[in-house]
Protein backbone atom coordinates (compact mmCIF):
# COMPACT_ATOMS: atom_id res chain seq x y z
CA UNK A 1 0.00 0.00 0.00
CA UNK A 2 1.58 3.23 -0.98
CA UNK A 3 2.16 6.36 1.28
CA UNK A 4 1.68 10.37 0.30
CA UNK A 5 4.77 12.28 0.03
CA UNK A 6 5.70 14.11 3.14
CA UNK A 7 5.80 17.42 1.78
CA UNK A 8 1.53 16.89 0.59
CA UNK A 9 0.96 15.23 3.72
CA UNK A 10 2.53 18.08 5.50
CA UNK A 11 0.56 20.98 3.26
CA UNK A 12 -2.18 18.89 3.93
CA UNK A 13 -2.35 19.49 7.39
CA UNK A 14 -1.51 22.61 6.93
CA UNK A 15 -4.62 23.41 4.70
CA UNK A 16 -6.88 21.71 7.85
CA UNK A 17 -5.06 23.80 10.38
CA UNK A 18 -5.60 27.34 8.44
CA UNK A 19 -9.25 25.99 7.82
CA UNK A 20 -9.70 25.80 11.40
CA UNK A 21 -8.34 29.11 12.22
CA UNK A 22 -10.82 30.27 9.62
CA UNK A 23 -13.88 28.35 10.76
CA UNK A 24 -13.12 29.79 14.20
CA UNK A 25 -12.76 33.42 12.81
CA UNK A 26 -16.40 32.83 11.25
CA UNK A 27 -17.47 31.38 14.12
CA UNK A 28 -20.28 32.98 15.45
CA UNK A 29 -19.96 35.98 18.38
CA UNK A 30 -21.56 36.42 21.71
CA UNK A 31 -23.89 39.14 22.27
CA UNK A 32 -23.19 40.62 25.51
CA UNK A 33 -26.65 39.77 26.39
CA UNK A 34 -25.51 35.97 25.84
CA UNK A 35 -22.39 36.23 27.52
CA UNK A 36 -23.94 37.79 30.83
CA UNK A 37 -26.35 34.60 30.79
CA UNK A 38 -24.05 32.15 30.37
CA UNK A 39 -22.18 34.02 33.25
CA UNK A 40 -25.18 34.04 35.51
CA UNK A 41 -26.02 30.27 34.57
CA UNK A 42 -22.21 29.88 36.31
CA UNK A 43 -22.25 32.10 38.97
CA UNK A 44 -26.11 31.82 40.39
CA UNK A 45 -25.76 27.78 41.27
CA UNK A 46 -22.35 28.73 43.40
CA UNK A 47 -23.77 31.71 45.23
CA UNK A 48 -27.09 29.63 45.98
CA UNK A 49 -24.76 26.17 46.73
CA UNK A 50 -22.74 28.62 48.96
CA UNK A 51 -24.91 31.40 50.79
CA UNK A 52 -28.18 29.13 50.78
CA UNK A 53 -27.86 25.64 50.77
CA UNK A 54 -24.25 25.48 52.51
CA UNK A 55 -25.47 27.97 55.39
CA UNK A 56 -28.89 25.26 55.78
CA UNK A 57 -26.77 22.10 55.87
CA UNK A 58 -23.72 23.18 57.85
CA UNK A 59 -24.86 26.40 59.73
CA UNK A 60 -22.05 26.31 62.76
CA UNK A 61 -18.53 25.09 62.13
CA UNK A 62 -17.97 25.30 65.93
CA UNK A 63 -18.86 21.23 66.71
CA UNK A 64 -16.93 19.62 63.82
CA UNK A 65 -14.81 21.91 62.01
CA UNK A 66 -13.90 19.20 59.45
CA UNK A 67 -17.28 18.21 58.61
CA UNK A 68 -17.86 22.09 58.33
CA UNK A 69 -15.03 22.31 55.58
CA UNK A 70 -16.06 19.41 54.24
CA UNK A 71 -19.43 19.92 53.45
CA UNK A 72 -18.79 23.42 52.18
CA UNK A 73 -16.48 21.56 49.56
CA UNK A 74 -18.21 18.95 48.02
CA UNK A 75 -21.25 21.38 48.03
CA UNK A 76 -18.79 23.82 45.73
CA UNK A 77 -17.74 20.86 43.93
CA UNK A 78 -20.92 19.99 42.84
CA UNK A 79 -21.44 23.29 41.23
CA UNK A 80 -17.75 23.09 39.26
CA UNK A 81 -19.32 19.89 38.22
CA UNK A 82 -21.97 21.70 36.99
CA UNK A 83 -20.09 24.21 34.78
CA UNK A 84 -18.37 21.42 33.27
CA UNK A 85 -21.97 20.26 32.24
CA UNK A 86 -22.72 23.65 31.44
CA UNK A 87 -20.32 23.55 28.79
CA UNK A 88 -20.70 20.47 27.50
CA UNK A 89 -24.40 21.47 26.54
CA UNK A 90 -23.49 24.34 24.87
CA UNK A 91 -20.86 22.73 22.88
CA UNK A 92 -23.24 20.08 21.63
CA UNK A 93 -25.60 22.43 21.31
CA UNK A 94 -23.85 24.84 19.05
CA UNK A 95 -22.02 22.22 17.69
CA UNK A 96 -24.40 19.31 16.82
CA UNK A 97 -21.49 16.92 18.69
CA UNK A 98 -19.29 15.89 21.11
CA UNK A 99 -16.57 14.12 19.76
CA UNK A 100 -12.82 15.12 20.62
CA UNK A 101 -12.16 16.71 17.69
CA UNK A 102 -15.41 18.80 18.14
CA UNK A 103 -14.73 19.68 21.77
CA UNK A 104 -10.85 20.19 21.13
CA UNK A 105 -11.44 22.51 18.12
CA UNK A 106 -13.79 24.90 20.04
CA UNK A 107 -12.34 25.10 23.10
CA UNK A 108 -9.22 25.29 21.59
CA UNK A 109 -7.92 22.41 23.34
CA UNK A 110 -4.31 22.96 20.96
CA UNK A 111 -0.72 23.67 20.85
CA UNK A 112 -0.17 27.14 21.27
CA UNK A 113 -0.62 29.37 18.03
CA UNK A 114 1.64 31.62 16.31
CA UNK A 115 -0.32 35.29 16.12
CA UNK A 116 1.09 36.27 12.86
CA UNK A 117 0.63 33.11 10.82
CA UNK A 118 -2.16 31.57 13.12
CA UNK A 119 0.81 28.26 13.27
CA UNK A 120 1.31 25.54 15.79
CA UNK A 121 5.14 26.84 17.48
CA UNK A 122 6.07 24.66 20.59
CA UNK A 123 8.69 26.74 21.43
CA UNK A 124 5.34 29.48 22.42
CA UNK A 125 4.82 26.71 25.70
CA UNK A 126 7.75 28.59 26.89
CA UNK A 127 5.39 31.69 27.48
CA UNK A 128 4.01 30.12 30.46
CA UNK A 129 6.75 30.10 32.62
CA UNK A 130 7.22 34.23 32.64
CA UNK A 131 3.21 34.15 33.26
CA UNK A 132 3.55 31.35 35.85
CA UNK A 133 6.55 33.29 38.01
CA UNK A 134 3.53 35.99 37.83
CA UNK A 135 0.89 33.94 39.06
CA UNK A 136 2.94 33.07 42.30
CA UNK A 137 3.85 36.25 42.86
CA UNK A 138 0.00 37.53 43.34
CA UNK A 139 -1.11 33.93 45.06
CA UNK A 140 1.71 34.28 47.59
CA UNK A 141 3.02 38.54 48.18
CA UNK A 142 -0.34 40.13 47.17
CA UNK A 143 -3.25 37.70 48.21
CA UNK A 144 -3.37 38.89 51.39
CA UNK A 145 -2.84 42.72 51.31
CA UNK A 146 -5.30 42.99 48.43
CA UNK A 147 -7.72 40.64 49.92
CA UNK A 148 -7.39 43.01 53.19
CA UNK A 149 -7.58 46.11 51.21
CA UNK A 150 -10.78 44.46 49.87
CA UNK A 151 -12.65 43.82 52.89
CA UNK A 152 -11.46 47.31 54.68
CA UNK A 153 -13.69 48.73 51.76
CA UNK A 154 -16.36 46.20 52.15
CA UNK A 155 -16.59 44.71 55.01
CA UNK A 156 -19.64 42.68 54.67
CA UNK A 157 -17.58 40.60 52.43
CA UNK A 158 -15.08 39.39 54.84
CA UNK A 159 -14.40 35.17 54.68
CA UNK A 160 -16.50 33.75 57.29
CA UNK A 161 -15.11 32.08 60.41
CA UNK A 162 -14.23 28.14 59.17
CA UNK A 163 -14.74 29.01 55.36
CA UNK A 164 -10.96 29.07 54.49
CA UNK A 165 -9.14 26.10 53.95
CA UNK A 166 -6.47 27.12 56.48
CA UNK A 167 -9.47 26.49 58.69
CA UNK A 168 -8.39 22.86 58.14
CA UNK A 169 -4.96 22.93 57.42
CA UNK A 170 -4.31 25.11 60.44
CA UNK A 171 -5.75 23.01 63.12
CA UNK A 172 -3.30 20.29 64.89
CA UNK A 173 -6.84 18.11 65.76
CA UNK A 174 -7.48 17.92 62.40
CA UNK A 175 -4.66 17.58 61.16
CA UNK A 176 -4.24 14.68 63.16
CA UNK A 177 -7.39 13.32 62.17
CA UNK A 178 -6.62 13.65 58.31
CA UNK A 179 -3.66 11.55 58.95
CA UNK A 180 -4.23 8.44 56.52
CA UNK A 181 -7.21 9.82 55.25
CA UNK A 182 -7.11 8.86 51.35
CA UNK A 183 -10.66 10.07 51.02
CA UNK A 184 -9.79 13.92 51.72
CA UNK A 185 -6.97 13.60 49.35
CA UNK A 186 -9.47 11.85 46.85
CA UNK A 187 -12.01 14.67 47.25
CA UNK A 188 -9.77 17.15 46.70
CA UNK A 189 -8.05 15.94 43.99
CA UNK A 190 -11.46 15.18 42.08
CA UNK A 191 -12.56 19.36 43.21
CA UNK A 192 -9.33 20.62 41.69
CA UNK A 193 -10.04 18.85 38.16
CA UNK A 194 -13.32 20.65 37.81
CA UNK A 195 -11.73 23.96 39.25
CA UNK A 196 -8.98 24.74 37.80
CA UNK A 197 -9.69 22.49 34.00
CA UNK A 198 -13.15 20.68 33.52
CA UNK A 199 -15.27 23.62 35.05
CA UNK A 200 -13.95 26.91 35.26
CA UNK A 201 -11.29 26.91 32.05
CA UNK A 202 -13.48 24.81 30.49
CA UNK A 203 -16.20 27.55 30.65
CA UNK A 204 -14.20 30.65 30.76
CA UNK A 205 -11.36 30.33 28.36
CA UNK A 206 -12.74 27.71 26.37
CA UNK A 207 -16.34 28.22 25.96
CA UNK A 208 -16.67 32.21 26.47
CA UNK A 209 -13.29 33.79 25.69
CA UNK A 210 -13.54 33.16 21.67
CA UNK A 211 -16.92 34.25 21.50
CA UNK A 212 -16.18 37.94 23.39
CA UNK A 213 -14.27 39.15 20.31
CA UNK A 214 -17.06 40.60 18.52
CA UNK A 215 -18.32 42.58 21.61
CA UNK A 216 -15.35 43.51 23.09
CA UNK A 217 -12.85 43.15 20.39
CA UNK A 218 -9.07 42.69 21.25
CA UNK A 219 -9.68 43.70 25.22
CA UNK A 220 -12.01 40.45 25.07
CA UNK A 221 -9.67 39.09 27.63
CA UNK A 222 -9.84 41.56 29.95
CA UNK A 223 -13.65 41.41 30.27
CA UNK A 224 -13.50 37.63 30.75
CA UNK A 225 -11.33 37.95 33.35
CA UNK A 226 -13.88 40.74 35.25
CA UNK A 227 -16.63 38.28 34.69
CA UNK A 228 -14.38 35.54 36.08
CA UNK A 229 -13.24 37.74 38.92
CA UNK A 230 -17.44 38.56 39.68
CA UNK A 231 -18.09 34.91 39.43
CA UNK A 232 -16.77 34.58 42.74
CA UNK A 233 -20.08 35.46 43.96
CA UNK A 234 -19.67 32.25 46.38
CA UNK A 235 -16.58 33.25 48.13
CA UNK A 236 -16.48 37.22 47.04
CA UNK A 237 -13.12 38.33 49.65
CA UNK A 238 -11.62 36.78 46.84
CA UNK A 239 -12.79 38.73 43.32
CA UNK A 240 -10.15 40.99 43.34
CA UNK A 241 -7.57 38.23 42.88
CA UNK A 242 -10.11 36.25 40.70
CA UNK A 243 -10.12 39.39 38.29
CA UNK A 244 -5.67 39.27 38.69
CA UNK A 245 -5.33 36.05 38.20
CA UNK A 246 -7.85 35.97 35.72
CA UNK A 247 -5.83 38.26 33.40
CA UNK A 248 -3.00 35.98 33.69
CA UNK A 249 -4.86 33.36 32.66
CA UNK A 250 -6.71 34.69 29.96
CA UNK A 251 -4.09 36.77 28.11
CA UNK A 252 -1.87 34.11 27.09
CA UNK A 253 -4.64 31.94 26.12
CA UNK A 254 -6.44 34.72 23.78
CA UNK A 255 -2.70 35.87 22.19
CA UNK A 256 -2.24 32.43 21.63
CA UNK A 257 -5.55 30.75 20.98
CA UNK A 258 -4.54 27.88 23.32
CA UNK A 259 -6.84 27.06 26.77
CA UNK A 260 -3.98 24.56 27.85
CA UNK A 261 -1.58 27.69 28.68
CA UNK A 262 -4.56 28.94 31.08
CA UNK A 263 -5.18 25.25 32.44
CA UNK A 264 -1.68 25.13 32.92
CA UNK A 265 -1.40 28.86 34.61
CA UNK A 266 -4.48 27.99 36.79
CA UNK A 267 -3.89 24.37 37.68
CA UNK A 268 -0.33 25.28 39.60
CA UNK A 269 -2.34 25.91 42.49
CA UNK A 270 -4.33 22.88 43.06
CA UNK A 271 -0.66 21.55 42.19
CA UNK A 272 0.66 23.22 44.96
CA UNK A 273 -2.02 22.38 47.74
CA UNK A 274 -2.34 18.65 46.73
CA UNK A 275 1.24 18.38 47.69
CA UNK A 276 0.19 19.87 51.09
CA UNK A 277 -2.64 17.53 51.24
CA UNK A 278 -0.52 14.65 50.10
CA UNK A 279 1.45 15.35 53.34
CA UNK A 280 -1.53 15.65 55.69
CA UNK A 281 -2.72 12.33 54.74
CA UNK A 282 0.61 11.01 54.49
CA UNK A 283 1.14 12.40 58.52
CA UNK A 284 4.24 14.96 57.46
CA UNK A 285 2.47 18.02 59.04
Amino acid sequence: MTQGHPSVNIRQSDRERNSEAHMERKSEQYSLAKILGIWALATAPMGILGWILFPLLAPDPGPDPLAFGVSRLVLLTLGLVWLFVLSTIIVRREEGDLRWATVRRRLRLNTPLSPATSQPRKRLWLWVVPFLIAVAVVELVLDSPIESAWVTLFPFLKEPAGYGFDAILGSREILARLEGAWWFLALFVFQAAFNTILGEEFLFRGVLLPRMEGTFGRWSWVANSVLFGLYHVHQPWGIPNGILTGLLYSFPAHRYRSTWMSIILHSAQSAYFAFLVLGVVLGFA
